[in-house]
């Protein structure tokens, strides 16, 4: 009985929920991102992260009610590292501060994540306007999405979602290694890894408001978030990626290597010397390849499990003793 009672209790404990709102210039927009959602979650801490804003932003935040903080190290990604490393909660709500995405849809994502004990809930991003999602971002979401589905099996359609909905379990093991933009392809690669359970909801999205810029750089950042996706690749799946170029090397090898074999299987001469040098050399780089690949899928098996034992030391919200 004493058991049932405590549990009850338990359950009947809110959890502690933060908004975390990293920001560079947003003084056109941050007004509205807080208030929407001290609206619609009026018990959640709303903390925003001036990242080197030369404008108003840190104030009109502070006079909106929010805790302010900075963030000296330029970048999203630093951003936040800094709120996962300072901020204590059950719940974290990682959102961009330009109001495109919209609080209203908070509240659910929430209750998704309690109710299905889930470790992330993503806001994917439906738009109609040409305004809201340009076509070159469109595209070049659209491409990366397929790029990491191929190499990883992605459960997630929107990778690049800046709206999410995390818990403490998920936050406090998560490493945070990315300086910019691509923080958010390494959040999703670092729930695939350990396969953690997510889910994901269709949210609006919307244009920007008047004075306020993005500061996406299409083809740059685009670039940035294609070499993570290879770094993390490497990084998870060390045994395919060294693989895969050892075979382009070996295949190359076969093919400058073959005419010599067969010139000398004929003739017992090797005139092209240097060509067969080359090909040998190739050979020998694509077993060498093919080693590491295997020395270092041992070693990324053992970081994976010391992934997953720091993601089970921290008790899910309800169990805390």
């Amino acid at each position: 009985m004493h058991i049932e009672q405590w549990r009850e209790s338990r359950a009947a404990i809110a959890p502690r929920i933060a908004v975390l709102i990293p920001c560079h210039n947003e003084a056109a927009s941050i007004a509205r991102v807080i208030a929407g959602f001290q609206a619609h979650l009026p018990d959640a801490r709303i903390l925003v992260f001036d990242n080197n804003s030369t404008d108003a932003t840190g104030r009109i935040a502070a006079d909106a009610g929010a805790e302010t903080r900075s963030e000296p190290l330029q970048g999203k990604g630093h951003v936040v590292r800094r709120a996962f490393a300072d901020v204590d909660a059950d719940i974290y709500i990682l959102v961009d501060g330009d109001d495109t995405y919209d609080a209203a849809a908070a509240p659910g994502l929430v209750a998704t994540l309690i109710e299905n004990r889930l470790d992330m809930v993503v806001g994917t991003r439906l738009s109609g306007s040409r305004d809201a999602f340009p076509s070159g971002h469109r595209t070049g979401n659209r491409a990366i999405n397929a790029m990491v589905r191929f190499l990883f099996g992605a459960r997630i359609s929107d990778l690049l979602s800046g709206y999410r909905v995390l818990s403490r379990r998920f936050v406090k093991s998560f490493p945070a290694l990315a300086a910019g933009f691509e923080i958010e392809t390494e959040l999703t690669l670092h729930a695939l890894a350990l396969d953690m359970s997510l889910a994901e909801i269709p949210c609006a999205y919307r244009p920007r408001g008047r004075g306020s810029v993005s500061k996406l750089r299409t083809y740059p950042d685009g670039a940035r978030i294609a070499l993570t996706i290879l770094t993390l690749l490497r990084d998870q799946k060390p045994l395919p990626f060294f693989g895969l170029i050892g075979l382009l090397l070996m295949l190359g090898g076969l093919g400058l290597g073959a005419p010599v074999v067969l010139t000398f299987l004929r003739t017992g001469l090797v005139p092209r010397l240097p060509t067969a040098l080359l090909a040998t050399g190739l050979e020998l780089i694509a077993c060498l390849a093919l080693t590491c690949g295997i020395v270092l899928d041992s070693v990324a098996r053992g970081r994976l499990q010391a992934k997953r034992l720091a993601y089970l030391a921290i008790p899910p919200w309800g169990e805390r003793g």
